[in-house]
């Protein structure tokens, strides 16, 4: 594909990039209780996000004994939490160049990195599929559904999957993910998360991650 940049493609995906949800500067984190089931078991924890000046937000989970269980909390925790950081979009797309490829059977345009093999999509305003390197590994995020709030959409119901950035063999399960959120004090915040995907063995497996009593930092 020849690269031709232009400054369309940079409006339309600066404009999709603006509308995701985010959390202002003067969000203060907050405490929950947090539930995790999966496969007949049930953890109980407490979780904590918070400001934090290097990554914008972290989060901290306490009462869960099980590592791995612990682990995968915290994932998840960290991964909501670091989404809703608000960061500009020159900061964030400094040096690339965007152009258009192509528009798929549902109307999502195609939008190409100068010079990189990441590529996104984006559709009546939100950024539909994410394909980008994230620690060596390509990540492929497709979005089905979204929450539409006033000052921006949060995902609903996507999928992600990983893969070889040399060979491109599919590394690890699909994962289905279905996300709920609430208000609480005038943000939204994510209560629950379920995650469908096979386990070792190819049968299916969901985890359920539950975030209750939900209370903003003073």
């Amino acid at each position: 594909m020849n690269f031709a940049p232009t400054t369309e493609a940079i409006a339309l995906f600066r404009a999709a990039y603006e509308n995701r949800y985010t959390w202002d500067s003067s969000f203060p984190g907050y405490t929950a209780d947090v539930t995790y089931r999966c496969a007949g078991t049930e953890f109980h924890g407490k979780a904590v996000v918070s400001p934090d000046p290097r990554m914008g937000y972290k989060g901290e989970v306490t009462e869960i004994a099980d590592e791995e269980v612990l682990k995968a909390v915290m994932g998840q925790l960290w991964e909501t939490a670091i989404h809703r950081v608000r960061r500009p979009f020159e900061k964030t797309h400094a040096g690339n160049v965007f152009s258009f490829g192509e528009t798929d059977e549902n109307g999502a345009i195609e939008v190409m990195l100068e010079g990189k093999r990441d590529h996104y999509k984006v559709k009546d305003n939100e950024i539909v599929l994410v394909y980008r390197n994230i620690h060596g590994q390509f990540v492929k995020i497709n979005t089905f559904s979204s929450h539409q709030m006033p000052d921006g959409y949060l995902s609903h119901k996507y999928d992600s999957v990983y893969s070889d950035p040399e060979t491109g063999e599919q590394k690890g399960e699909k994962q289905d993910f279905e996300d709920i959120y609430s208000d609480v004090g005038g943000y939204q915040v994510l209560t629950r998360r379920t995650i469908a995907t096979l386990d070792e063995n190819k049968q299916p497996v969901t985890m359920d991650f539950e975030f209750t009593n939900v209370q903003l930092l003073k």
